[in-house]
């Protein structure tokens, strides 16, 4: 068992790395820009130590760069790499779908049907960062059907690398086309039809690297957007 020295430890790791990790999925760093470790510590107000254990887990995982001598980086916004992540997205969610078929249970495909009622066809008033957390919960929650924790954990890990071009991506997204293959998806796996889920979300996870790369320049002018620009146009 832990002491109580190791626990608080612990969850100041737990806060720098939920802080850092949602400065670089924002892209509030520049891609390629190198972290000030110094900075960081003071701006977050800890030690180096456990500011370094968090960056450590980032870079871990993807969401940083680390270079030997140099220090960590902020990760480039990649066309290759997103459009790799889609691919696993699809990969994964597909063979999710075929373990959802015959494990997913009826009362929690009516509760995800019920969702998609609740959240509805039309983004109404909804940022795109609104929009893409209810794509996330939707896909998450269709996961979740398999019963493999695993495949859940990977799947929440490539969301959140692929987040700032989905919510670049998302003013292009029709949300009535996106939510009839969300009820599609969810009606054929009421009816345990493998063919019509797999078939359904494979087109809907599909991206192509030019749309990927249109979304990433896109990105970068609005990273590189002046602040008083960028304030203007929110």
């Amino acid at each position: 068992m832990k002491s109580n020295v190791e626990l608080a430890s612990d969850s100041i790791v737990d806060r720098v790395y939920d802080q850092l990790k949602a400065m670089a999925v924002s892209y509030a760093f520049k891609p390629g820009e190198r972290l000030n470790e110094g900075e960081l510590a003071k701006r977050l107000g800890v030690s180096r130590t456990p500011l370094r254990e968090a960056l450590n887990r980032l870079n871990t995982e993807g969401f940083l760069r680390f270079a030997p001598g140099k220090g960590f980086f902020c990760r480039e916004l990649d066309a290759g790499e997103i459009f790799d992540l889609y691919e696993l997205r699809k990969s994964i969610e597909v063979a999710s779908i075929r373990l959802a078929i015959k494990r997913a249970r009826d009362e929690d495909i009516d509760a995800l049907l019920k969702f998609l009622e609740a959240t509805g066809p039309d983004p109404g008033e909804r940022s795109s960062l609104e929009q893409v957390e209810l794509d996330e919960t939707f896909h998450e929650r269709l996961m979740a059907m398999s019963d493999n924790a695993e495949m859940l954990r990977v799947l929440r890990n490539v969301n959140a690398r692929i987040r700032f071009v989905r919510w670049i991506d998302m003013d292009r997204v029709n949300r009535s086309s996106t939510q009839g293959e969300h009820r599609a998806v969810v009606e054929g796996l009421k009816a345990r039809d493998e063919g019509t889920c797999v078939s359904v979300l494979e087109r809907h996870i599909d991206r192509r690297l030019d749309r990927i790369t249109a979304a990433i320049k896109e990105g970068y002018a609005q990273i590189y957007m002046p602040a008083t620009t960028r304030s203007a146009a929110n």
